[in-house]
């Protein structure tokens, strides 16, 4: 089934699918083609910084949800070209 693909910007808050890592959420702070660059901020806040492949930013098992705010949804018809195609 295909996702709608939530364009991955800068500030963004996204939690962790994953049940292992309940209600783990990251802070995007960086951005390149093909990852995003992100910090923990909860259940507990660290300043470790970790790359994230873009395409894991769904909503599976192993990806991660946008915490609800304002987001620029990408239809599923959408090819998927990564960031800055």
């Amino acid at each position: 089934m295909p996702y709608d693909l939530v364009k991955v910007k800068v500030g963004q808050v996204w939690e962790d699918c994953d049940r292992r890592f309940a209600k783990r959420r990251v802070k995007v702070v960086t951005l390149t083609r093909t990852h995003a660059v992100v910090v923990r901020i909860a259940p507990t806040r660290s300043d470790t910084r970790t790359k994230i492949r873009l395409d894991r930013f769904r909503p599976t098992s192993t990806g991660y949800r946008l915490v609800p705010d304002t987001a620029e949804m990408i239809p599923a018809s959408t090819p998927w070209r990564g960031l800055g195609a």
